[in-house]
């Protein structure tokens, strides 16, 4: 059961709070799981685990090749270890590690990158990973999940400790929305519609479920009626979900905080190309590096708030109706 808050607004926690408090709670029912940072505690929100287990807490300082490599071989020695660190490092800097000691050997590792797209705002382009969703995708065997509040956070962490094989869990670290009651309980790999519509459907993940929900509001002001998907799990991606909602409203609008390339809005089109060809427009980073800026701004220089997603819904609902789009 998911129930939405009647005011969908700023969390008092901030997501790594979450995350470490649900990481705990995990730990202290396997002591299997172990923390592995990269001089990153601090702001991945994980000090807190090494004060609970300093005996299962490693800092590995600034080499993260080696640390991801290292958390292969916890796991390979039967340790469920979770590897933090930003996103940027978390993916590009540890491909090889990543792809070879952890996917291709078969273990269970749990990869944790923070400060994803724009929630890196002032540590800019260098920093700021657009690209990680896409990259990782192609591994086989992973599973990228995406949270999308504090409560989700709490609830996918024990599925993710408990379900053997490599995760990638993407997250912005400070602030976030709270969208859902406390109540809620999701399923890894099984997508929420949250909002129901029949003209279109906005499939979005993490930061942009709430960017996704304030579009369709507006676009109810207008007479439009947009469903809304929280599309939680990007890999594998939901295709009953995707298909019943291609089926039922005939459109589709993806958003998400990252390059439209190889992330969600691919992960859509590959579906719906495969099963029911369906009008789609994708609303997200397109094709561009980071840059410096408050979170406000960079939603707004890279097409993320609700009057962009306005935008590509008429466009794509035109585009269902059979008119010209320029």
């Amino acid at each position: 059961m998911v129930k939405l808050r009647e005011e969908i607004r700023i969390s008092p926690e901030e997501m790594r709070n979450a995350y470490c408090s649900a990481l705990i709670e995990a730990a202290r029912k396997d002591e299997r799981i172990v923390s592995l940072n990269c001089d990153l505690s601090s702001s991945c929100g994980t000090k807190a685990f090494g004060k609970a287990f300093p005996e299962r807490s490693f800092n590995l300082g600034i080499q993260e090749q080696n640390a991801c490599a290292m958390a292969g071989g916890l796991s390979a020695a039967g340790l469920v270890p979770f590897f933090h660190t930003f996103a940027v490092f978390a993916t590009r800097r540890v491909y090889d590690q990543a792809f070879l000691s952890c996917a291709y050997a078969g273990q269970n590792v749990k990869i944790v990158g923070g400060d994803a797209g724009v929630s890196a705002t002032y540590n800019g382009g260098t920093h700021m990973a657009f690209e990680d969703v896409g990259i990782m995708r192609v591994m086989p065997t992973i599973t990228i999940v995406e949270p999308s509040d504090p409560t989700m956070m709490k609830k996918l962490l024990p599925q993710i400790a408990e379900t053997k094989g490599v995760f990638y869990l993407r997250m912005p670290r400070k602030t976030v929305y709270d969208i859902y009651e406390p109540e809620s309980d999701f399923e890894l790999g099984k997508a929420e519609i949250i909002r129901e519509g029949s003209d279109l459907t906005l499939i979005a993940a993490g930061m942009e479920v709430a960017q996704a929900l304030r579009a369709a509001a507006l676009l109810s002001d207008e007479g439009i009626s947009a469903r809304v998907v929280d599309m939680f799990t990007i890999k594998p991606v939901d295709r009953e979900c995707i298909v019943r909602c291609a089926r039922e409203t005939g459109a589709i609008v993806t958003c998400e905080n990252a390059n439209i390339i190889g992330g969600l809005g691919s992960a859509v089109a590959e579906v719906l190309s495969e099963t029911i060809p369906t009008p789609l427009e994708r609303v997200g980073v397109q094709d561009e590096f980071g840059e410096v800026g408050p979170q406000s701004y960079l939603e707004e220089r890279f097409g993320l708030t609700p009057p962009f997603i306005v935008e590509k819904a008429k466009r794509v609902l035109k585009r269902k109706q059979g008119g010209a789009v320029a």
